[in-house]
């Protein structure tokens, strides 16, 4: 009997802080991104998050010798190699953080032709929002990704809040988000966790609370 080579599901996140709302958002994402594809197909999913913040010192040594480190190296492969790619970065100066586009300057400009990306922010207002437009959708285009069409900011005030009658909350957009990555991952079918009703899962969490659950023992 042949094994099954799983689908690989790479989520990168920016943040900062520890713990951070980047990688809460990371995780979330990747997190109904593996439920939905489970759901709809029997091949195995394997989900990696690489927090950038880890690779800071490694990331500025490879920018100016060349050279990558092993950690380095191997958070490249994985990207490069990824079935679905999530990119999730903290707004800075109404952009991505330098630490994001310092990552992704190092990926080869074909490395990622075709690949599905999901892309997120985190930003204390929602006034940032349109960073993912005007700012994120062009390097994934760069870098000839194929970009999903729903993109997910995190404003400060989405933790917690359940959404109204004239837009979805966070967590209805983080599922639409996913389903869409899990589509475009398992060729296109239609995945049908992206549009449920809302369930017990979805109860409503304090943002301090959520971050709490994030850090270390």
């Amino acid at each position: 009997m042949f094994a099954t080579e799983p689908l690989r599901i790479v989520a990168v996140s920016a943040g900062l802080s520890n713990p951070s709302s980047t990688r809460l958002l990371a995780d979330r994402l990747a997190a109904t991104t593996r439920e939905q594809l489970e759901a709809a197909q029997d091949r195995p999913v394997d989900v990696r998050v690489i927090e950038l913040r880890d690779l800071a010192v490694d990331i500025a040594g490879h920018l100016v010798s060349g050279f990558p480190s092993a950690a380095l190296e191997d958070a490249l492969a994985a990207v490069t190699g990824a079935d679905g790619l999530i990119a999730v970065t903290p707004v800075f100066t109404a952009s991505y953080s330098g630490l994001f586009k310092s990552f992704f300057d190092l990926v080869e400009n074909t490395a990622l032709t075709g690949r599905p990306v999901l892309v997120a922010a985190t930003g204390g207002t929602a006034r940032h929002s349109l960073v993912l437009e005007h700012a994120m959708r062009p390097l994934f285009a760069y870098l000839r990704a194929v970009t999903l069409p729903t993109s997910v900011y995190a404003a400060s005030e989405d933790w917690g809040a359940a959404g109204d009658a004239y837009a979805d909350g966070l967590p209805a957009r983080i599922r639409r988000a996913g389903g869409e990555l899990a589509g475009a991952v398992s060729g296109g079918r239609a995945v049908s966790g992206a549009s449920r009703t809302p369930g017990l899962d979805d109860e409503v969490v304090p943002f301090e609370q959520q971050l709490a659950a994030l850090r270390p023992a």
